[in-house]
């Protein structure tokens, strides 16, 4: 079982709140370089599905993050962690639905 600081354990309820708010397949959740966390969830949209790290990402970097420290995703699939690409050293926790962490990596990016 991974142990998870308080930190990346806040990552992993921000995620699943964010699933859950809107009902979506996945929730994601990441921290950046100054502890600032971003969330999101999975949006199906007229030209199809934007993955919910895709857009904590986005969010994280339109906000003016320069790197990650930690990402977490909580759904039934895997994320594209390319998305990471260019942000550092980034803890990557893929998390099933009930918040158990399936995969603990980090993504060099």
């Amino acid at each position: 079982m991974t142990e998870l600081s308080a930190e990346d354990a806040k990552l992993v309820t921000l995620a699943r709140g964010s699933r859950a708010r809107i009902s979506a397949a996945a929730g994601a959740a990441v921290r950046d370089e100054v502890g600032r966390s971003y969330t999101a969830a999975d949006v199906t949209l007229a030209t199809g599905l934007v993955p919910a790290l895709t857009l904590a990402v986005a969010s994280a970097v339109a906000a003016g993050a320069k790197s990650l420290e930690a990402a977490v995703y909580l759904g039934n699939g895997e994320p594209d962690d390319a998305v990471l690409g260019g942000l550092g050293n980034v803890r990557l926790l893929t998390c099933a639905v009930d918040g158990t962490v399936r995969s603990d990596r980090h993504v060099n990016g």
